[in-house]
């Protein structure tokens, strides 16, 4: 197994509880004192999920220079909605 296995499966129920924390706060229902702490959560949420995601790209250059003779290294895209 990749060696990093575990960490993935934390990045996911990471991303999963963001999307539930984001189906909460758009519900009405949601008072003004757990949207405040659940803002906070989602804070400290997207802190760890970019931090995780910068790692990753490293690694991904890291294999990507081991196994090419040159290194070209381009900006991830990301999708515009």
């Amino acid at each position: 197994c990749y060696p990093g296995w575990r960490n993935n499966m934390s990045f996911e129920s990471d991303l999963k509880r963001m999307e539930e924390i984001t189906d909460l706060l758009k519900n009405d229902e949601t008072g003004l004192e757990e949207s405040i702490k659940l803002y906070e959560e989602a804070a400290a949420l997207g802190k760890k999920l970019t931090k995780t995601l910068t790692e990753i790209q490293r690694k991904v250059e890291k294999v990507t220079s081991d196994n090419e003779m040159e290194l070209e290294t381009e900006p991830f895209e990301e999708d515009e909605e």
